[in-house]
């Protein structure tokens, strides 16, 4: 088996710069027969990263020592200044040339067609181009597919024929859900067949008592969450794709979200699945206990899994009582480390009522500004270094806002806060998170961007983006935001165009440092 930490440093090792790199293509590495232990920079370094992939794919580093040649060499020469002559024009994490299509998977013919079409009907079974492309590119338009075949199912049992037939001819599949993702992992590499779960989204139960919902993993995030308001509950997820995502795909990726400083991961939240395997078996995990201490509990095998185990067909999902008391407010910050100790002082001061901390820098707010239509900032002009938003959630309005106020006041005499300003209505609370749900597209409409999503210590998250930022200079806009609340920072590395060649973004190589800046931040 593979550790963790290596699992980890394979994942940084293999990232690709290039948008049309196909993500998957690296699970059919050959094995190697030496173990590899030592670096060789210079001609020889795109061989030498290739090697230590295979034997980390073959369990043979156990350790991380065997970066640490590599690690130390960058610090040398302060983390890829000098490294360009051996590497100028190579990006080590690509492994886009290595492999192609496994030859192991069959090809789609008319006889498979048909077979399909006999269990869902032909209105389910798509063939047309023009239908296709939706589902062969990603969000953003830097992964692209070439499925001839989407698959619509309406049931568990169809799910389970499709991959039972599939699993027999040995033809790819991949999963699909909203289509919302950032990293393209929704998209076929070559020619899949997509399975699309878009049909099956209807909401099958809901206990009033208990607040525990039971639907299909093809729901829209944004229906159920209207479904839960008019019921008096609210969704522990809320995302800024939520108009488009499905709660299957928010399952398989284990997707954070804006409310998880105050109601937790999926995984405190998910009590049950139903999921279908490879070979068509359906594992009926659907339960609908808060509290059940018997057996192994196999749904959190699937939290997360990207559909590698098997497709989520139904989810059951522990929701709380919607409250009545809701405060939003804007803040301006001086510098990141005021972010942080406004974050130490909401914890103590809003305690159980805090329910969001989002933060974004003045390039982010920037980008909203000027390609978003309608946007506005509530704070006078100019710019601030750093913007926060908090969210409060409650059961006593006055009590509640009365001790956000006090805060508020306390944060502006400690001169943590610059400015701020606290929502007086819905509209123009919804106008405030419009600034920080807006930045993905924003962003999209800037130009090319590179993403990156990272778990990171609070107190060094920000530092990845000032060492990014110095590193591109004018080459690039770095633009820093995310989840102050639990650590999640998103990285945006935006461009007026991709460049196939990462020596001419980075600067001769530098951006090819960041896997191991980020691995040196944590080691630290």
């Amino acid at each position: 088996m593979v550790n963790q930490n290596s699992r980890a440093t394979l994942r940084l090792l293999t990232r690709s710069f290039n948008p049309f790199f196909h993500r998957r293509r690296n699970t059919a590495l050959l094995p190697s027969a030496t173990p590899y232990s030592d670096f060789t920079l210079g001609t020889g370094f795109d061989e030498n990263c290739r090697q230590l992939q295979r034997n980390i794919v073959r369990g043979e580093c156990k350790d991380l020592s065997f970066f640490n040649p590599l690690r130390n060499f960058l610090k040398t020469k302060q983390l890829g200044v000098g490294i360009t002559s051996g590497i100028q024009h190579k990006c080590y994490g690509s492994m886009a040339g290595l492999v192609d299509r496994n030859p192991r998977f069959s090809k789609l013919n008319d006889d498979d067609v048909r077979y399909f079409e006999g269990i869902l009907g032909s209105k389910s079974v798509i063939q047309d181009e023009e239908k296709l492309i939706p589902a062969n590119t990603d969000w953003m338009h830097k992964y692209k597919g070439y499925s001839k075949l989407l698959l619509q199912p309406r049931s568990t049992d169809q799910v389970s024929e499709i991959l039972k037939y599939c699993n027999s001819r040995c033809l790819a599949v991949v999963p699909q859900g909203g289509n919302t993702g950032l990293v393209g992992g929704s998209v076929p590499v070559f020619d899949e067949v997509i399975i699309s779960l878009r049909s099956m989204n209807n909401i099958i139960s809901l206990d009033k008592v208990s607040g525990i919902l039971v639907c299909e993993a093809g729901c829209i995030l944004e229906n159920i969450i209207s479904f839960l308001d008019n019921e008096g509950f609210i969704m522990p997820l809320d995302l800024g794709a939520k108009g488009s995502c499905q709660i299957g795909g928010n399952v398989s990726t284990n997707a954070g979200g804006l409310r998880l400083v105050r109601y937790g991961s999926l995984h405190g939240n998910v009590l049950g699945v139903e999921a279908v395997l490879a070979n068509g078996t359906v594992l009926d995990m659907l339960k609908t206990l808060r509290k059940d201490n018997t057996g192994y509990d196999l749904k959190h095998l699937f939290i997360g899994s990207e559909g590698s185990l098997g497709i989520v067909t139904k989810v059951s999902i522990l929701t709380p009582p919607k409250l009545s008391s809701v405060n939003v407010a804007l803040l301006a910050c001086k510098d990141y480390s005021s972010c942080q100790k406004l974050l130490q002082e909401a914890k103590r001061k809003l305690g159980e009522i805090l329910s969001a901390f989002e933060f974004l820098d003045s390039q982010s707010m920037n980008l909203v500004l000027n390609h978003m239509e309608g946007a506005r900032n509530p704070l006078p002009m100019p710019l601030h270094n750093f913007y926060v938003l908090i969210e409060t959630t409650g059961s006593d309005e006055s009590s509640d806002k009365q001790k956000l106020e006090a805060f508020l006041l306390g944060s502006m005499e400690n001169e943590l806060i610059s400015d701020g300003v606290l929502a007086q209505d819905i509209n123009q609370a919804s106008s405030f998170w419009l600034l920080r749900e807006s930045i993905p597209e924003a962003l999209m409409r800037a130009g090319a961007i590179y993403k990156y999503d990272l778990s990171l210590p609070v107190e060094k998250m920000y530092n990845l983006v000032e060492e990014m930022r110095s590193r591109l200079g004018n080459a690039a806009n770095v633009v820093g935001y995310g989840h102050l609340g639990d650590g999640n920072l998103h990285l945006n590395i935006s461009t007026p165009r991709f460049y196939h060649k990462l020596s001419h973004l980075c600067m001769n190589g530098h951006l090819s440092t960041m896997a191991v800046l980020v691995q040196s931040m944590v080691w630290d």
